[in-house]
């Protein structure tokens, strides 16, 4: 994709850019990033965002699938576990590409070590990271 000045294509992308680096949507992105399995549900996304309402998480985690870069992925109906997650949130592979390609990914790493860190996780939130998830492609 090209990002130079003035091409239909370079406005879109600066867009998209833009778009994703909100503050919310790229917290959001980090969290995925961040997650052991980057894969994490809904409930591990509020989880980590006390300060935002559950609503505008799921609200701009559907922004962030709408617009490509994250994609749902869903346990298979005989692998749901009853007190379990089964859906997840995990960057789309045309999102990593973009994101790469912006030079947005460059922290993974760090993003992972730092939630090494977290000490404090509620108990449900340790259970939820344990929990089965899709096998990704």
């Amino acid at each position: 994709m090209s990002t130079d000045v003035g091409t239909a294509e370079g406005t879109e992308a600066r867009e998209l850019v833009h778009f994703v680096t909100q503050q919310t949507r790229f917290t959001l992105l980090s969290n995925i990033l961040q997650h052991p399995e980057q894969l994490p549900s809904m409930y591990e996304l509020e989880e980590l965002n006390p300060s935002i309402s559950d609503a505008t998480v799921y609200k701009h985690i559907q922004k962030l699938i709408d617009a490509g870069i994250v994609e749902e992925a869903a346990l298979p109906d005989d692998e749901r576990r009853q007190g379990y997650p089964w859906k997840f949130y995990g960057v789309s592979d045309a999102g990593r590409e973009f994101l790469d390609e912006h030079n947005l990914l460059e922290a993974e790493e760090t993003l992972q070590r730092i939630y090494e860190t977290i000490s404090d996780k509620p108990e449900k939130m340790i259970k939820y990271e344990n929990a089965p998830r899709p096998h990704r492609r």
